[in-house]
C-alpha cells in the first residue's frame, strides 16, 4: 500500500508543477518521502532535457517592472497553457524577472550568464524546466529608462498570466505624464506599433512602401499627374499603421498620439512591447 495520500499527491504538485502520474510515481520510487521524490522527479526531467530541446515553446508569460525611471521586461516561454498558469512557472519567471533588474543586464546573453546561488541563470531555467517537465526558455529581455515610465500587463485570457507586455518612457514626470504614459502604454499593447517615430522606421522599408504605392497606383490606372500624390498618402498611410507617434490614439481617435503627448507636455523617448510567441 502506497505510503502518501491524495492530498501528498496534490501538494507535490503545487510544489513542483509536475504531471500527476510523475508525481505519483516518483512518491512510490520514494516510498512517501516528498522531499526525495522531487529530487527524483528533478533528476528525471533533466534527463529528458535533451528529448524536450527541439520541441515548440509558444505559451508563457511577460513579466515586468518598474523602479526609480528604469523599466524592466521579461518574456518567459513554455509549451503549454497548463504549464504557464502554474505556480512553480509563474515563481520561476518572476525569478527571472528580479535577477534581470538586479544584474542590470541589458541583453539576453547578459542575463542568461548571470549567476544565481552559484550557477547561471541558464542551467537554472533548464533545472526548473525539468521539474515542469517541459522545455522552459527565457525568450527576450527589454530594458527602458525615462523621467517617468509605465509597465501594463495585459491578459488575453483570464486563465493565463499576462500574454502582453508594455513599457514606455516619457520625459517629463507629474500626475499628467503618468496619466499620459499609462494611456499610451495601453494603446501600445492594443495597437502594436513597430517604430516610435518616422526616424525610426529603416530607409529602405519606407522606400519598398514607396515603390509599392506607385506600382500599385499604376497598375490600378491612376493618372500620371496624381501619382506623387497618391503614393505620399499611401506611405502617411503606413506610417500610421507602423510608427506609434503617427497613429490614431486609441481612446480617442480623432487625435493622434503624438498630439496626446503634447497636450501631457510631454515627448516620448521609448517603447518596448512583448506578446507571447509573436
Amino acid at each position: 500500500m502506497a505510503n502518501y495520500t491524495a492530498a501528498d499527491i496534490k501538494a507535490l504538485r503545487e510544489r513542483t508543477g509536475a504531471g500527476m502520474m510523475d508525481v505519483k510515481k516518483a512518491l512510490d520510487e520514494a516510498n512517501g518521502d516528498a522531499e526525495k521524490a522531487i529530487e527524483i522527479i528533478r533528476i528525471k526531467g533533466l534527463k529528458g532535457a535533451t528529448k524536450r530541446e527541439g520541441r515548440s515553446t509558444a505559451e508563457g508569460l511577460v513579466a515586468a517592472k518598474v523602479d526609480a525611471g528604469v523599466g524592466v521586461m521579461v518574456e518567459v516561454n513554455c509549451e503549454t497553457d497548463f504549464v504557464a498558469k502554474a505556480d512553480k512557472f509563474i515563481q520561476l519567471a518572476d525569478k527571472v524577472l528580479a535577477v534581470a533588474i538586479e544584474s542590470g543586464a541589458a541583453d539576453l546573453d547578459a542575463l542568461l550568464a548571470t549567476e544565481v546561488d552559484g550557477k547561471p541563470l541558464s542551467e537554472v531555467v533548464i533545472e526548473e524546466g525539468a521539474v515542469l517537465g517541459e522545455k522552459v526558455v527565457v525568450r527576450r529581455i527589454a530594458r527602458i529608462e525615462g523621467a517617468t515610465v509605465d509597465a501594463y500587463l495585459h491578459k488575453t485570457s483570464k486563465d493565463l498570466p499576462a500574454q502582453v507586455g508594455v513599457l514606455f518612457a516619457v520625459d517629463g514626470e507629474g500626475e499628467a505624464a503618468a496619466t499620459a504614459a499609462h494611456d499610451v502604454a495601453v494603446h501600445v499593447a492594443a495597437m502594436a506599433p513597430n517604430y516610435l517615430s518616422r526616424e525610426d522606421v529603416p530607409a529602405e522599408l519606407v522606400e519598398s512602401e514607396r515603390r509599392i504605392a506607385e506600382e500599385t497606383a499604376k497598375a490600378e490606372g491612376k493618372p500620371e499627374a496624381a501619382l506623387t500624390k497618391i503614393v505620399e498618402g499611401r506611405v502617411t498611410g503606413f506610417y500610421k499603421g507602423e510608427v506609434l507617434l503617427d497613429q490614431a490614439f486609441a481612446k480617442d481617435a480623432k487625435k493622434s498620439v503624438a498630439q496626446v503627448l503634447s497636450e501631457a507636455g510631454v515627448k516620448a523617448t521609448a517603447f518596448a512591447r512583448f506578446r507571447v510567441g509573436a
